[in-house]
């Protein structure tokens, strides 16, 4: 058995911003959203560098171990970052956060850092797979504030982890797929306009991936959402490895 992907994705400017500091890439193996740091000099380059090294994990080996691919990946990125803001001083604080999936066989491997976010749906229900590195994330795990309180906070946009050159902890999760899985990759120019409600009610209604993106994404620019907005829907599939010579095994990498 192997995966199959049916992606849409989408990314806008927002209502206010003249550039955009988000990146997102869809492959056949990869899928990835970052969100350059807003405020940050060159959050833009940021973001590409990191789409730029996770993509070539496309062509990664079969085999390879992705857990460790997409860590090494990620380092690499996060090398690049310092060295271009060490060489010019005018970039020194760029950043970004990153969400991205990665198919190893019959599973999807999730790497996160910061507040972009990774969904799930499935049977109609929406779980959210990742934990925003946020200070109000923070507020709400010791109870202080309530999750919906957390979407209006002043200080919702400071995030505690991001790839900036320095040291950070990404999170990596390893995901078991069913046939009918709906993912979402987003940034937060959507998680922070658009709740989770709506979010569900649109990933159910909307039966293909790209109108779906689409629907999302007019919805927080409804909002009011000024930040800029990434929108990656995956639908999965789990299909029949076709057999050569009389024996079955995976596709050449």
């Amino acid at each position: 058995m192997t995966l199959r992907l049916r992606t849409g994705v989408v990314t806008d400017l927002g209502l206010i911003r003249s550039n955009n500091e988000d990146a997102a890439h869809v492959g056949e193996r990869l899928l990835a959203v970052a969100d350059g740091i807003g405020g940050a000099p060159a959050g833009e380059l940021a973001s590409e560098i990191v789409i730029r090294s996770l993509r070539a994990l496309d062509e990664a080996p079969g085999d390879a171990d992705p857990e460790q691919a997409l860590r090494e990946a990620l380092a690499g990125a996060n090398r690049e970052i310092s060295a271009v803001a060490e060489a010019d001083p005018a970039r020194q604080g760029m950043g970004t956060t990153v969400t991205a999936l990665f198919v190893a066989g019959e599973r999807l491997t999730l790497l996160h850092v910061g507040d972009s976010r990774g969904y799930l749906l499935r049977a109609g229900e929406l779980v959210r797979l990742t934990r925003d590195d946020t200070f109000v994330q923070e507020l709400v795990d010791r109870g202080l504030i309530s999750a919906e309180e957390a979407r209006v906070h002043p200080q919702r946009s400071i995030i505690t982890q991001a790839v900036q050159g320095g040291e950070f902890t990404s999170t990596v999760t390893m995901l078991t797929p069913q046939t009918g899985d709906r993912y979402l990759l987003c940034s937060d120019g959507l998680s922070d306009y658009v709740g989770d409600a709506e979010i569900e009610r649109t990933l159910t209604l909307c039966p293909d991936p790209q109108p779906c993106a689409e629907r999302l994404v007019r919805l927080a620019l409804r909002a009011g959402a000024p930040d800029n907005v990434t929108v990656i829907v995956c639908d999965v599939a789990l299909a029949e490895i076709p057999e050569r010579d009389g024996l079955s095994g995976v596709p050449a990498a």
